[in-house]
């Protein structure tokens, strides 16, 4: 087991119960939050692997909590963005220790930041119905690229989902089954990189209580707030966690 001190064994727990509480919330930002969070004063590596149980699990309970005829319908919608995100992220995975950490911030943080300001500010971009493919195949490319890297592909799923205009629902469904079978992947890739081995293992599967725990408050939230709120909530979370990789990317 990873010996920490009491206090850092608190901040870690803190950091995954939030994760949690906004993964409930808005249905995303588990993984960067884990992995900015846990990554401020663990090995990149490490984090990474911290947040993959967490995430597994908490992909698979957002992806069924509606119902398992509503998680197949959700899948069969959208399923060559999930066949792209999958072969993406197994291929990029065995890249992660490859590439640079601040490399990997930067290239997740900066256009996610820009793209939700810019909602937030009043932009409402919308895919037309005759572009929702080529929108598919290229949004799926980048996510599935990055989620490899950097344990992260939501951000481009969620951007999706909302220029879309999917209602909060069925929007939170979708990215439970494109993260849930993501995730799998990811350990699977993982397991094959050696990043997930050890005593990080046990790590990973100390937080699944946290986060867990998190997640249940989070749902309480969801149920509590209409469409317009729930899209503005999304695109602060975005905002946010985007600067924050942006700041990791620069500063370190």
């Amino acid at each position: 087991m990873i010996a920490f001190e009491p206090t850092l064994w608190a901040a870690v727990v803190a950091i995954a119960l939030f994760a949690g509480v906004v993964k409930g919330a808005v249905g995303f930002a588990m993984p960067m939050i884990l992995i900015s969070g846990l990554g401020t004063f663990l090995a990149p590596e490490v984090a990474i692997a911290a947040m993959i149980l967490p995430t597994v699990g908490s992909n698979i309970l957002q992806a069924v909590r509606a119902g398992l005829k509503q998680a197949f319908h959700a899948m069969r919608a959208h399923r060559l963005y999930l066949a792209i995100v999958l072969v993406m992220i197994m291929g990029s995975a065995q890249l992660v220790r490859f590439v640079p950490g601040n490399v990997i911030f930067l290239l997740i943080g900066t256009p996610i930041t820009l793209f939700a300001l810019t909602q937030l500010l009043g932009w409402r971009p919308k895919i037309a119905e005759h572009m929702r493919r080529r929108a598919e195949i290229g949004v799926g490319l980048f996510a599935g690229f990055i989620g490899g890297i950097a344990g992260s592909w939501g951000p481009p799923t969620v951007l999706y989902l909302t220029a879309l205009n999917t209602p909060k629902r069925e929007a939170v469904q979708i990215q439970g089954v494109v993260y849930g079978a993501g995730s799998l992947v990811l350990l699977a890739a993982h397991l094959n990189s050696g990043v997930f081995a050890g005593e990080r293992v046990t790590l990973s599967a100390l937080l699944c209580i946290p986060a867990g725990l998190g997640m249940l408050a989070g749902f309480w939230l969801q149920d509590r707030l209409d469409q317009e709120r729930f899209r503005q909530l999304t695109l602060i979370v975005l905002v946010v966690a985007g600067a924050n990789l942006i700041r990791r990317g620069l500063f370190g």
